[in-house]
Formats: structure tokens, C-alpha cells, sequence
């Protein structure tokens, strides 16, 4: 089936169209001038962040410009998801290394007017031609190159729920790509660890080499090519990215490489709209990615086998050894079985006994007999994603993951002046029949209590599957500030050095993890505020319709309201 034009409807939604309303030229959106542009890229650091509050909009991502961008759009008129699709586009501009428009962008979306939850699935396909023998290797070259669904997802979302243009939406990040910006420490280092990639094509070097010498810290950094290709998307959209001179372009580069990606592969993809999984944990609802994107029927997963548990009397995992030996081995129970999960479109998935309380029951009574943590059977995918959460003014929620796959630029393949990212590092998860939705544990949620949602979030990374579990018990079972929890010591996913291992940061309670590995559990242990641990994207709303977000000092995040 081929991708349908971008102006259809969705379940009876009118779509905001190619043009959509356009801000009047007075209100037209302006990325910040030079001064303030710097004074945010000074925030773009690891460490302690300012906690945000407020009784309005408020937006959460991994780069304070995107942050920007996302407010700037909430006061010109935009709603949450406008908000979320400004940040998410910028982001690929000022976070080349974390994601692409060559990958992948999912969302979940409140409607606060219709009581709705919906799902877009903007995820990669294989391409249909089949990859015998497809190894790691294979990432280095054209093989390892997926079907894009990035700006597919964004489309579909813009299309169903954005209120202003594409072009108004998109102006920051064609600011940013033309005009150019400083490259914040994160950026500047992961250009540096990847020269090697990048730098073996005249197309890398352009971008990101002062003539054949890594740039400085701190240097400016211009995207005109990439400015070019996003003005065309915002003016033609699908028509140049499915099915125009992008696809083509991206598959003679993919080809060249010795890949398999067609321009039929590029027509046939579309967006994937999916009734949210949802599941129960005490009086809180949750609305969590359904599979293919599994991650958030994981976290559902996860909170039905811990209501078995007295965690109110226990405390959380930071004081209580049993709350953390639980917690650690339901989550590497949870994430190493949804290994298994393929596309549910390609293959049988009895999603509603994964996400019933009699298989948590059964599946908590059992891990109490086996092993502490079994090994993984495959280490998890490289760290290299963004998330999004926005809350509009009106109650309108939108929370996006997006992301490059993989680590950034591993092949060193470009078109358009944008990376093309090695998706097909996730066909090591399970790989997908060709044609087919890769699975991915990403996990895009809203929790509610009744019909109020009371917290969004999502993280990037290896051990975001664990990083949601903690923040989210933190502040709604345990009550703790979010600007708080997002700085306590964590627990992560499976080590990707040490087999067997689960991740854990050097300042969690020594006491506490000395119990838990007496009990047989392996941690490797990390830096404080280790970047694998992910970022907590999220924000809480409390009773008092006050929106709270405090920025993860494992990354440069920022939040920021409104007013």
C-alpha cells in the first residue's frame, strides 16, 4: 500500500493541510537573536538544572534551543503538539548525534476537548529486499540503513492534531541549520569520537570539518544544505521525502554503499495510528506505546507486577534494598522477554495476556524461584535518541520520542545534507520480516488519575525503560518534587560492557547495593549522573493544575514555562 497524501483526514479529524494557518508576519516565529541564543547554548550542559513551574504551557526536551522553540510556539497560538513538533524538527538540527529525519519520531497525544488519547507509530521499516547474512558490520554500510518514518510520524501528527503551518513550525530549525550556531560540549565531543565516520566523505567533512581538521569547541557550526532539504519539506512534504528527490537521493547514496533501500521501499511506508496500551497501577491510569513500539506496554508491564508489592511501605529504591532488587529484576525480566516482540502486524502478539494483572501475578510469583537476572540475550541498541513532552495552556498533551537509532553517523552517509542514520541497528532486537516495523522499547506515556492526565514523559537512551519506572513511582507513589527525583542516583538496563551486569550509578546508597548484590545481582557500576541512564523528559501536573519539570543532569536538558 502506498503512503496517501498528507491532506486526508484521520478518523474524522479535519488535517491542518500542507499550508495549515499561518501565524500573521507580525507573530511570525524568530529563533532568538545572538546574545540570547548563546545564553541558552550556555545552558546546554550536564550538571544540576533550574526546575520550571508554572500555570500554563511548559515544555521539556534535551537542548534548551529546542525547549525555546517549543514555548515560542505555545505563545504564538500553537498547542502542545505544534510545540512538540517545533522542538522535535530543531532538535535535528542542533542534536545531529541524537537524531535525524532519516529515523524514527512517535507520538502520544491528550486531547483535552475530546477526552481522546492517540498514537502515531513513526517508525523505520526494513526495506523488502532481504539482508542474508546481516551482521554488525553491516551498520558501517548502506545494509544498515532502514526505511525512515521520521518525518512520516511528523506529518501524520501535524496533519491530525498541529494547528499552524509546517513553515511556521519549521523556522527555528531553518534558522539554525542556514545561519548557524555554536556547538554545545555534547555535540562537540560526539563529532569528535565519530571523526573517523564522518570524515570519510566529502559530504561529512563539508559539514562538520573545517577542511579536513575537526572544528573547535565552541565553533559555529552551518547546515546550508540541510536548511535547503527542510524548506522543501515544509513547502512540498511527502511529495519529497516519500516520493520525490529525497527518496531518490537517499537510496542512490544508500545503493552506492552497497545497501538495498528502493524508492519503493520510501512510497510504500505510512504512518501507523494505534490505539494506545493501556493498563492500571492502584488509582492511576496509564497510557503507555503500544507494540511494535513496545516500551510503553513494558512500563505497564512493569507497574502491574510491582502493585504486588508494598512499595508505599518499603520506600523507594534509593531506601529500601528490597524495593530495589524488585524493581531491578522485574524491569530486566520485562525488557529481555519484550525482545521477542515482533511487529504484532507480521506476527501473533496476545497483548491483552502480556498486559492482564493474571499474568503480572503469575509472572511475580515465578521470579521469586529463578535466578536474580538472567544474561540478555543481545545488549541494548547504542544510546542515541531525543524526547519531547509539552503541555499547552488548554491541557493538551504531547510527548514524542524521536531519534537517530543508533550511535550517530555510523556509516558516514549523507543526503540532503542530513545523516543517514543506522536504523537497522534495531533489526538485532528481532529482526522484522522485510517490509515490516522494526520493535523498539520506545516509550512514549501519560499517566492518569481518572480522566486527568497527571504526567507525561518519556526518555532517550539505553535505560529508559528504568528511568520512567523510578521518576515516575518517585513523584506519584512516593511524592517526590520532579525537580528532585530527576537528580537522585538510578538504576539502568543491562551493561553494555559487562554481561550480566545491570547498570547502577557510583552514588546510589552503598549499603542498599551491597544488599541487593549480596542477593545475587551483578551491577557495574558508573559515574554519578551517567549519560546511559537516559534523560526524564516528563511533566508532573498536580492537583493544583500547576505544571512542574526540572531538566535530567544526565543530559543538557532544560524546561521551561510559559509565564
Amino acid at each position: 500500500m502506498k503512503l496517501r497524501t498528507s491532506r486526508r483526514t484521520f478518523l474524522g479529524a479535519t488535517a491542518a493541510g500542507i499550508a495549515g494557518a499561518t501565524l500573521p508576519a507580525s507573530r511570525a516565529a524568530a529563533a532568538p537573536d545572538a546574545a540570547e541564543r548563546q545564553r541558552l547554548i550556555e545552558l546546554a550542559h550536564f550538571g544540576k538544572k533550574a526546575p520550571a513551574e508554572g500555570a500554563g504551557g511548559m515544555a521539556i526536551t534535551s537542548h534548551p534551543l529546542a525547549t525555546r522553540a517549543a514555548v515560542d510556539i505555545l505563545k504564538r497560538g500553537g498547542n502542545a503538539c505544534d510545540a512538540a513538533l517545533a522542538a522535535s524538527i530543531t532538535q535535528t538540527v542542533v542534536e545531529p548525534h541524537m537524531t535525524t529525519i532519516t529515523g524514527c519520531l512517535s507520538q502520544m497525544y491528550f486531547d483535552q476537548a475530546t477526552g481522546e488519547t492517540t498514537y502515531v507509530n513513526g517508525n523505520v521499516n526494513a526495506p523488502m529486499a532481504p539482508l542474508p547474512g546481516y551482521g554488525r558490520h553491516d551498520l558501517a554500510g548502506g545494509r544498515g540503513v532502514a526505511v525512515p518514518g521520521w518525518w512520516g510520524g511528523f506529518e501524520a501528527a501535524h496533519d491530525r492534531h498541529g494547528s499552524l503551518s509546517r513553515k511556521d513550525l519549521m523556522a527555528d530549525a531553518i534558522a539554525y541549520a542556514r545561519d548557524g550556531f555554536e556547538m554545545h560540549p555534547f555535540l562537540w565531543g560526539e563529532v569528535f569520537i565519530q571523526s573517523d565516520k564522518i570524515g570519510k566523505t566529502t559530504a561529512g567533512r563539508d559539514i562538520f570539518f573545517d577542511g579536513n581538521a575537526v572544528p573547535r569547541p565552541g565553533a559555529t557550526l552551518y547546515q546550508k544544505q540541510a536548511a535547503d532539504t527542510l524548506e522543501r519539506l515544509a513547502a512540498e512534504g511527502n511529495d519529497y521525502f516519500y516520493r520525490g528527490d529525497f527518496a531518490k537521493e537517499v537510496c542512490d547514496v544508500v545503493q552506492a554503499a552497497g545497501g538495498v533501500l528502493t524508492p519503493e521501499d520510501f512510497e510504500r511506508w505510512e504512518p501507523r495510528w494505534q490505539e494506545p496500551a493501556w493498563g492500571s497501577y492502584r488509582d492511576l491510569r496509564i497510557a503507555g506505546s503500544p507494540p511494535p513500539d513496545n516500551g510503553g506496554t513494558h512500563i505497564i508491564e512493569m507497574l502491574h507486577m510491582l502493585e504486588f508489592l508494598d512499595l508505599e511501605g518499603l520506600g523507594p529504591p534509593t531506601e529500601s534494598a528490597e524495593s530495589l532488587l524488585q524493581m531491578v529484576r522485574i524491569s530486566h525480566l520485562v525488557y529481555t522477554e519484550g525482545g521477542r516482540q515482533n511487529d504484532p502486524e507480521s506476527h501473533p502478539l496476545p497483548l491483552e495476556t502480556i498486559l492482564s494483572k493474571d499474568y503480572a501475578k503469575m509472572r511475580f510469583d515465578l521470579l521469586q524461584m529463578g535466578h536474580p537476572v538472567a544474561d540478555a540475550s543481545e545488549p541494548p541498541p547504542p544510546a542515541g535518541s531525543n524526547h519531547v513532552t509539552v503541555v499547552d495552556a488548554a491541557g493538551n498533551v504531547s510527548t514524542i520520542l524521536h531519534s537517530c537509532m543508533s550511535y550517530p553517523w555510523s556509516n558516514g552517509l549523507f543526503a540532503g545534507g542530513v545523516s543517514i542514520c543506522a536504523a537497522g541497528a534495531h533489526f538485532f532486537r528481532v529482526m522484522p520480516k522485510p517490509g515490516h516495523r522494526i520493535s523498539a522499547y520506545v516509550a512514549p506515556n501519560i499517566i492518569f488519575r481518572g480522566n486527568r492526565p497527571v504526567m507525561a514523559s518519556g526518555s532517550p537512551s539505553v535505560s529508559l525503560l528504568q528511568n520512567v519506572l523510578q521518576n515516575s513511582l518517585n513523584v506519584l507513589q512516593f511524592g517526590v518534587p520532579v525537580g528532585d527525583s530527576v537528580n537522585r542516583p538510578r538504576f539502568g538496563g543491562p551493561s553494555l560492557t559487562v554481561p550480566g551486569a545491570v547498570l547502577i550509578e557510583a552514588d546510589f546508597p552503598e549499603k542498599i547495593r551491597e544488599k541487593v548484590a549480596a542477593r545475587g545481582i551483578n551491577f557495574d557500576i558508573v559515574n554519578p549522573w551517567n549519560w546511559h541512564h537516559g534523560s526524564f523528559e516528563g511533566i508532573h501536573i498536580g492537583e493544583d493544575g500547576i505544571r512542574r519539570a526540572c531538566g535530567d543532569p544526565r543530559r543538557c536538558s532544560m524546561a521551561e514555562a510559559t509565564a
